[in-house]
């Protein structure tokens, strides 16, 4: 099928490349869609915008799996040139930093109110620890962005000049094409499959849960030794943090209070650094004197009365 003729080849920066949309049981007619591209250039750099695409418009079964074979076959480019598609509000497993989870929570808690909802450090997001998922593949909301991050950046210039001379062809892709055994299928079979997985096998649920509470007890493990660290170590005032986890032993407190002396030695000739706190220590001074006096004469007066009449030599 040829594309139309009134569509530009380039709108607005945008790359368009129309694409054949097969045939379905529900709807036997040959669609044409189009879909939008261009290199990524985000309002804040990352590390892989330099080697990206920007996709607007993509198909709502879009997969990782037909952004790959649209963008290295159907084009005449090979295969394995593409190293990620990140789709819109699509969720990104990774693996945990029990340490570095710990102790970023222990840093962002302090002196701040507990937050309700989920956050950056949650356990749910580490790969392995969700529980089976319901549905064999994930549907999008029509006119949704992806972003496609190439092994390099000359993949992913070659890929925009490919996309280039196949918007110009008069045999436009077909999505999917190639691909009918490799992805789940639609329809009335995609609910079928979504019956049986509302009950998974036990051995699958087990498995995510002790995953889940090996991380659990691995970052409460992590977060206590943090914990710990802080009631031994000082703050810029000398102050040992105060923290859950019971008291410390005699030789740790001693360890603290050496540190907190320390600190304050650090801080001697700092105390003058004012006017007021010039004043406050002479007057602190006279009174200690004036005290020492008075006590010096009480114990002279006790000694006359014990002894008659005090001769000095």
């Amino acid at each position: 099928m040829a594309p139309n003729e009134f569509v530009p080849s380039k709108i607005s920066g945008y790359r368009i490349l129309p694409i054949s949309l097969p045939p379905l049981p529900s709807y036997p007619v040959t669609a044409t869609h189009y879909l939008y591209l261009r290199p990524h250039e985000p309002k804040l750099p990352t590390p892989t915008a330099g080697r990206s695409l920007f996709l607007v418009n993509v198909p709502f079964d879009s997969t990782e799996l037909h952004i790959k074979n649209l963008l290295s076959i159907q084009i005449g480019l090979p295969q394995g040139r593409v190293e990620e598609v990140q789709f819109e509000g699509g969720s990104r497993r990774r693996s945990g930093n029990v340490e570095g989870a710990a102790a970023q929570a222990t840093k962002d808690k302090k002196g701040k109110k507990r937050r309700r909802g989920r956050e950056d450090g949650d356990i749910e997001e580490i790969e392995g620890t969700a529980l089976p998922t319901t549905w064999d593949r994930e549907l999008r909301t029509n006119g949704l962005t992806a972003v496609v991050v190439f092994v390099d950046r000359p993949s992913m210039e070659a890929a925009h000049k490919a996309v280039m001379r196949a918007s110009r062809s008069r045999e436009l892709p077909v999505w999917g094409e190639g691909l009918e055994d490799k992805i789940p299928a639609l329809g009335s079979a995609r609910y079928f499959n979504h019956h049986k997985l509302q009950y998974p096998n036990s051995n699958q649920i087990l498995e995510s849960v002790n995953t889940y509470m090996t991380e659990y007890a691995a970052r409460e493990a992590a977060q206590a030794r943090a914990r710990a660290r802080q009631r031994q170590v000082p703050d810029e005032e000398g102050f040992i943090t105060v923290t859950r986890g019971g008291r410390t032993d005699p030789a740790r407190q001693e360890a603290a209070q050496q540190l907190a002396e320390k600190q304050k030695e650090k801080q001697k000739g700092l105390e003058d650094f004012y006017r007021f706190q010039t004043r406050e220590r002479k007057k602190a001074k006279a009174a200690e004197l004036l005290k020492k006096f008075e006590e010096d004469k009480e114990k002279v007066r006790r000694m006359k009365e014990r002894r008659g009449t005090f001769r000095p030599e």
